[in-house]
């Protein structure tokens, strides 16, 4: 039996502040929504995922789920409505034509959705047409009266509710259906107004919703802690200037106007080479040449950006983060404080992080070796990245 996961992305987000919507600010060196996405791609009964957006926001999530496109069970994004029950509509909607056996549907801004949870919601649906995740209410409840705290609200029997929200396809679909053009308070209510049963199943306060600015703190906090395990690399890579003419400068991801570029069999950037090399250590990966031979024709004259790419990958691949990387640049031409911001943004586009947590320095040797006779550049890098732990 397929299952499918609908991640509902449309809204606007306006309490959480900034100048984007919340589920395409940074959360740990990636978009929020992004944490969302990959926790259900890397879950193995899930066959599908759509995610609905806004109309205006296509370009900002292409950048979200940049490097995830090719996986063929992510489907292209589906256009929302004005509330969020017509965006799930929608997105069931454009899911139809596969008629999955059962659906999760899951709010972006809940980026910390562990699989336990999803493995318990579709045990549920053996049951019922219908489960949700949800946690209990232990404080006090009052009700506010023009801002005075009045008699307590009977907290028995009481849940908060989560998502994802677990149902038998065709049954939410006809359910949404039913109850296009009403407003409804969640998945759940719409499934309820059509008579479905939904059951509840213990969630967790780890997999709280983003909603105001001082969410974005603690959903850090909470990412930290869960990857705990910190380790360090250090790469370091030299390449001689070329005779060849023409050949372009190129380090840090940006050509350098210079008289000479360097010789290599691809683009020979210094920098993203040593960096490639420590985030490969640090993983315990091995090296770059292992990774891209230099005997192989296809790398000949290759975007070095496609070799640090695939070691973030491999990061990735294990949960993990680039906390930080530091790269030092030694040579004595060119200049490379007028380059430098420039370098830092394009190396955190590149990987995926925020430029907060790319650093580039230069220095020389004081025209002491070959680096002091203008013969090459050579550069070294630390990357600390975090794992799982």
């Amino acid at each position: 039996m397929t299952t499918a996961a609908l991640i509902v992305a449309a809204g606007r987000g306006t309490r959480a502040g900034g100048e984007k919507p919340k589920q395409y600010q940074m959360l740990g060196g990636k978009p929020l929504l992004r944490h969302s996405v990959e926790a259900l791609l890397g879950h193995g009964a899930i066959a599908r995922v759509a995610v609905v957006i806004h109309p205006d926001d296509s370009g900002a999530y292409e950048q979200a789920v940049a490097g995830l496109t090719g996986d063929p069970r992510l489907m292209p994004p589906c256009l929302g409505g004005a509330a969020r029950q017509d965006s799930v509509r929608l997105g069931l909607e454009a899911m139809a034509h596969d008629l999955p056996a059962h659906v999760l549907i899951h709010d972006a801004a809940r980026p910390f959705l562990r699989h336990v949870y999803i493995d318990r919601l579709l045990a549920m649906l053996k049951q019922a047409p219908g489960a949700v995740l949800a946690i209990p209410v232990v404080d006090t409840l009052k009700r506010d009266d023009s801002g005075y705290a009045r008699s307590g609200v009977e907290r028995q029997g009481l849940w908060r509710v989560q998502t994802p929200q677990a149902f038998r396809f065709s049954d939410i679909l006809t359910a949404h259906r039913q109850s296009a053009g009403l407003a409804l308070t969640d998945d759940a209510a719409v499934a309820e107004r059509a008579g479905l049963a939904v059951r509840l199943v213990p969630g967790s306060e780890e997999n709280f919703k983003v909603t105001e600015p001082e969410d974005f703190a603690r959903a850090e906090r909470q990412l930290l802690l869960r990857l705990a395990d910190i380790r360090t690399g250090q790469g370091f890579d030299v390449h001689a200037f070329s005779d060849e003419p023409g050949r372009k400068l190129t380090i840090g991801g940006l050509v350098i106007p210079h008289d000479k570029g360097l010789a290599g069999h691809s683009d020979a950037d210094v920098a993203l080479h040593a960096l490639t090399d420590a985030i490969l250590g640090a993983l315990g990966a091995g090296d770059i040449g292992q990774h891209f031979p230099p005997s192989d024709a296809r790398w000949k004259n290759a975007d070095s950006a496609a070799f640090l790419q695939h070691a973030v990958s491999l990061l990735t691949a294990r949960g993990g983060m680039l906390a930080h990387a530091d790269v030092t640049i030694i040579c004595e031409a060119p200049k490379i404080g007028p380059h430098r911001d420039a370098m830092r943004a394009r190396i955190a586009a590149i990987t995926g992080v925020a430029v907060d947590r790319i650093s580039v320095k230069a220095t020389t040797t004081e025209q002491l070796g070959f680096t002091g006779r203008r013969e090459g550049i050579a550069a070294q890098a630390v990357a600390t990245i975090r794992l799982p732990g």
